[in-house]
């Protein structure tokens, strides 16, 4: 080395950021049929024939409502410091009304001490899709009672957790909820109705103003309370103007339609005008927006990859490259005028571009539009084609890379000036990642769905030296 020259400065974090891992109830917990659990749309839908690769379902997923106590000591064997996990509905108020069933309370107030008792903090999501199916026969998230009947369920386990869990996120990903539940059918309920959907993205976003309140009510000033939005990185494919405005179009209905109410008591009005000939909002009532603009302490991003889209040609036809799911219904309500185009670069397992930038933008678009507001990513990762060697190791150095390339984008971000306090992986576990059945392992940590052992990924081991030196390693690192 030259004498002028210096080893390059290790990446490092702040040292009270949150290590952490995520998760969601129906994707990993089974015992569907215990404690007084009753049915969720997520249970009607996976058994319903052709709706889940393979016909898969979440009756025992990877058994986590028993092994909750094994995966803990997993957590904490790799050194994280923050675990997000999400409660299911129907297992605490199995009628989505009503008074609790504690045996269900209690299973998640077992895993909250179990994670105290091991230093891990724990973060948790209120709604993570599973709504209970007596909701949706009454309407769903279309019908306005729903955001009510979600208020008293934020309530009662705001009560029943809120003495010792201090981080809460009211809904996760609602435009999901939304508009692949509602509009283009491809997860629970698998309605097609695009008004239905506009509809059911309003009381969601009434859902979390009221949930709010009844978290705040419920539970110690101390606590924060968030919301996890996956909102898009958009980008134009030219800056034609007509691409410009299909950019637009596209940004309103996967960002706007939440985080303008949310974040600024308004709607786009550019959403209103390219929605105008599906519906007349007029399910909007007096007093809403003040309802759903309620001060929030932080905000939750999930990212994976962005979006490319122009105006639609003429002669366009054939499957959207939008990356979410196969289906004859579009999840875009009034963008039909607009082309999803395939970014280029490596993919991951889902078809999705490995495109650290996005998240950077992602993060610096929030640190100005919500100056002040902590920010934490709550969902990243990839799924590749993990098997374990004739060792019985998992080694997935695709995950590794993704993994180095999009925390040092975080870290740029934070260096920028953005107040990034954390980062949670997608996912602790391989899992039932919805629509696609178990085909795609998300996971840092591979499940052997035969015998459900589990068994750290390469990705798992460098993440915990990570989240124990609060500095990136070397991708070549874990061998």
């Amino acid at each position: 080395m030259p004498e002028s020259a210096t080893p390059a400065s290790p990446v490092t974090f702040p040292p009270a950021f949150l290590w952490g891992a995520a998760t969601s109830a129906y994707q990993i917990e089974g015992a569907v049929r215990e404690d007084g659990r009753t049915p969720s749309i997520w249970d009607t839908f996976s058994h319903t024939p052709g709706k889940t690769a393979g016909g898969d379902h979440g009756d025992i997923a990877v058994d986590h409502y028993h092994r909750y106590r094994d995966d803990v000591a997993l957590m904490a064997d790799l050194g994280l410091t923050a675990y997000r996990f999400s409660v299911s509905w129907s297992r605490v108020q199995p009628t989505g009304r009503g008074p609790a069933v504690q045996r269900g309370l209690d299973f998640y107030r077992r895993l909250v001490d179990e994670l105290l008792a091991h230093g891990i903090k724990p973060a948790v999501t209120l709604y993570h899709w599973d709504l209970p199916q007596e909701l949706e026969d009454a309407g769903g998230w279309p019908e306005r009672d729903t955001a009510y009947r979600f208020a008293e369920y934020a309530q009662i386990v705001g009560a029943a957790l809120g003495d010792r869990v201090e981080q809460w996120i009211t809904l996760n990903e609602p435009w999901c909820a939304a508009f692949l539940g509602y509009a283009s059918g491809v997860h629970a309920p698998g309605r097609t109705d695009p008004a239905a959907s506009l509809k059911a993205a309003h009381t969601l976003n009434l859902a979390h103003g009221l949930g709010t309140s009844a978290l705040r009510a419920s539970m110690p000033a101390r606590n924060s309370v968030a919301l996890s939005l996956n909102s898009s990185v958009v980008r134009p494919f030219s800056q034609d103007a007509a691409d410009l405005a299909a950019a637009q179009k596209i940004d309103d209905l996967a960002n706007g339609v939440f985080h303008g109410p949310i974040l600024h008591g308004a709607y786009p009005q550019t959403l209103f005008t390219a929605t105008e000939l599906i519906t007349d909002w007029s399910f909007v009532e007096d007093g809403d927006l003040a309802l759903i603009n309620q001060p929030l302490d932080a905000l939750g991003l999930n990212y994976y990859t962005p979006a490319l889209v122009s105006s639609a040609d003429a002669d366009t036809s054939g499957p959207r490259a939008d990356g979410h799911g196969s289906s004859a219904h579009s999840p875009w309500p009034g963008a039909d005028d607009v082309t999803f185009h395939q970014t280029p670069g490596e993919r991951t397992e889902m078809g999705w571009t490995i495109d650290p930038t996005g998240l950077h933008d992602l993060i610096m678009r929030y640190t100005r539009e919500a100056p002040g507001l902590p920010l934490y990513i709550t969902e990243n990762g990839a799924a590749y084609d993990d098997k374990p060697d004739p060792d019985g190791r998992v080694h997935d150095p695709e995950r590794v890379a993704y993994l180095q390339g999009h925390l040092a984008a975080v870290r740029r971000a934070i260096a920028d000036g953005a107040d990034v306090r954390g980062y949670y992986l997608w996912s602790l576990l391989d899992n039932f990642e919805w629509a696609y059945g178990y085909e795609k392992r998300f996971g840092a940590v591979y499940v052997d769905y035969a015998t459900l052992e589990r068994t750290p990924k390469s990705s798992a081991l460098w993440y915990g030296r990570a989240a124990r030196t609060g500095t990136l390693p070397e991708v070549q690192s874990i061998q």
